[in-house]
């Protein structure tokens, strides 16, 4: 069989489509994949070839749009800015997925720009599948649809937003393609086409959702390689010098004040008695910062095989460092910076398993509070608890390959 995986994003988007094309190359598929220009080098490193694909995704990041993404209000604000930055690279991601997918039986994307990869695969007349990370279409539990006046449209709130800042693109891509004139979202589209959608996260934060979906939207787990760093050895020596710390880390996500970000962390820990173990996670420039005897900064960190020797971990939101943290069976404190996180963040707390605060509202007072909360007896009793109902990493990426197999074998057999 012939797979193309084509994401865009950073490495939370990247990583979980690169652990599934690696699972269908090793079962001796042929894999062709299309990531971001920043992120072509990950993708080599872990045994996959890759073209550039769209705008580099953490340059993305960086713009006020993204940054201020929940606190705008104004809807012809957020459609004027959304237009542009929601459409760049379009039509060159276009050409590229057109010339790749050439002779493959399969597309499948991440979260993001799925409407050029869910065009392209109606032009071959191919099967698409999407990976979503979050409850990405309509249900009663978290995305509501739009007033009566839309609902007969068949559209939802995230639906019509997306639809309206991507149209033109898409009308572009579709004209491209000679593919006829549509009325409704890509969404709508890969809905109504009955594609495979598989939500990359356990069942548990959202229950009900899977009775309330149906088996085109199976629940998976977080998929990721669980790789290891070469800080491994150093950190986990590290960690055995004394008592379990908290972990600090913020994924993907620039931090403002690296130095007075740390040096509020370190008063905070001092407080409480705790050592920390920061993760710059290669983006935030951790260089030029204050040293202090309980607490360590590193880059890039191993979760699988770190945070099980950690006491608590402090996050963005980012579903996979909160899977990896879950599984560890350790509670946490979300602070969400953008995007979906807020949505993680309130799944915590309902889940009992930590407490969240806003990145951007942060004090060492409010840490120090915090961090004291997810420490108490009953934070840890409930994450030990939650820990054995998550799905391990080795069942999801086994599971999701074995989905993409069904759907070409379905389709080669009609």
């Amino acid at each position: 069989m012939k797979f193309v995986v084509a994401v865009h994003g950073t490495r939370g988007d990247v990583e979980p489509c690169a652990a599934v094309g690696l699972e269908l190359l090793r079962r001796g598929h042929e894999v062709r994949m299309a990531a971001p220009p920043n992120m072509l080098g990950f993708v080599k490193s872990v045994g996959l070839n890759a073209v550039a694909y769209g705008p580099d995704s953490l340059a993305q990041l960086e713009e006020p749009l993204f940054r201020k993404f929940w606190t705008i209000r104004n809807p012809v604000s957020v459609l004027r800015e959304g237009m542009e930055y929601a459409t760049r690279g379009w039509a060159e991601m276009s050409a590229t997925l057109t010339s790749l997918a050439k002779g493959a039986d399969l597309i499948a994307t991440g979260q993001t720009y799925q409407g050029v990869p869910a065009n392209v695969a109606e032009y071959y007349d191919i099967p698409f599948a999407a990976l979503h990370y979050f409850p990405h279409r309509p249900n009663g539990q978290l995305i509501p649809q739009l007033p009566s006046t839309l609902v007969r449209f068949g559209m939802t709130v995230g639906e019509w937003g997306y639809w309206r800042v991507t149209k033109k693109a898409e009308d572009a891509q579709r004209r491209e393609l000679g593919l006829p004139r549509t009325s409704v979202s890509s969404a709508r589209r890969i809905v109504e086409r009955g594609s495979l959608e598989i939500q990359a996260y356990d069942e548990l934060y959202f229950p009900g959702l899977a009775t309330e979906w149906n088996e085109r939207r199976p629940f998976v787990g977080a998929l990721t390689l669980e790789l290891p760093t070469d800080s491994d050895d150093e950190i986990l020596s590290w960690i055995a010098t004394s008592a379990p710390p908290i972990y600090f880390g913020f994924g993907s996500m620039r931090v403002e004040s690296p130095a007075g970000t740390i040096t509020m962390i370190s008063e905070a820990c001092a407080q409480l008695g705790e050592r920390a173990l920061i993760s710059s996670g290669g983006v935030s420039d951790f260089d030029d910062v204050p040293h202090y005897d309980h607490v360590k900064v590193v880059g890039a960190v191993n979760h699988a095989a770190t945070f099980p020797a950690c006491r608590a971990f402090v996050h963005h939101g980012g579903p996979g460092t909160l899977a990896a943290g879950m599984k560890a069976g350790i509670p946490t404190l979300v602070l969400p910076i953008g995007a979906e996180q807020p949505i993680w963040a309130a799944q915590v707390k309902r889940l009992k398993v930590g407490v969240a605060r806003r990145f951007s509202s942060i004090t060492q007072e409010s840490l120090v509070a915090d961090l004291r909360t997810i420490l108490a007896p009953e934070y840890v009793a409930r994450a030990r608890e939650i820990a054995t109902q998550m799905t391990k990493t080795e069942t999801s990426v086994t599971r999701t390959a074995d989905l993409l197999e069904l759907e070409v074998a379905a389709r080669q057999a009609t």
